[in-house]
């Protein structure tokens, strides 16, 4: 429905992006841990005003930003998170800005499960289509290849919206389903009057 394969993309923008550790930052420090009991709780890496870049074939790709980074690797579960927001951009082969995620937090468990979770005023912005998807929270499976929320949701177009509890899709959001729509839904019909002629007809015979 919407976004069509641009999930997929900007998620395995951001999987590169941390995993193969392309991190600009002004301020990149490892912490002393090898003397500390409590090994789990305590981040391996920090990473504050983080600039990552993914770059094909020297065209950039991707772009993720964040205030700040903290990676555990210690523990029975590795994760990365990012505690006070988080952006990922994704652009098109010609160097275009086509898809924006924004979050409050997001985590990336990269141990057994290999899952992506963006919470808190999570929002999809296809810029190039003018398609949105929002929601409080979204879990992107990469093992089972698919995105999900159990929260509230609002998809919205120029021509469709719709909105309800929970969804569900394959990780190219191809078929994007709300698992309880509310009645309020519809393909919005398209005004053809130019805005002179919204003007005219607005206004009252004399």
């Amino acid at each position: 429905m919407l976004f069509r394969g641009k999930l997929r993309c900007i998620f395995r923008v951001a999987t590169a992006l941390t995993v193969a550790t392309l991190f600009f930052s002004c301020k990149n420090r490892v912490s002393t841990i090898g003397s500390l009991s409590n090994l789990d709780s305590i981040p391996t890496q920090t990473i504050e005003n983080m600039v990552g870049w993914q770059i094909e074939g020297g065209i950039v790709r991707g772009r993720l930003t964040a205030p700040y980074m903290e990676k555990y690797t210690k523990g029975p579960q590795p994760y990365e998170i990012f505690p006070n927001s988080f952006r990922v951009e994704g652009y098109t082969r010609d160097g275009e800005l086509e898809t924006v995620i924004v979050a409050n937090k997001a985590m990336h468990k990269t141990g057994d499960e290999d899952i992506w979770v963006a919470y808190g005023n999570v929002k999809i912005v296809n810029l190039l289509k003018q398609e949105t998807m929002e929601t409080d929270t979204l879990f992107w499976d990469q093992q089972k290849k698919m995105i999900y929320t159990h929260c509230f949701v609002k998809l919205t177009s120029p021509d469709f919206f719709a909105q309800g509890f929970g969804m569900e899709s394959d990780d190219r959001a191809t078929n994007a389903k709300i698992l309880r729509p509310f009645d309020s839904y519809g393909y919005i019909k398209k005004d053809t009057l130019s805005n002179e002629e919204k003007d005219v007809s607005s206004r009252p015979n004399i």
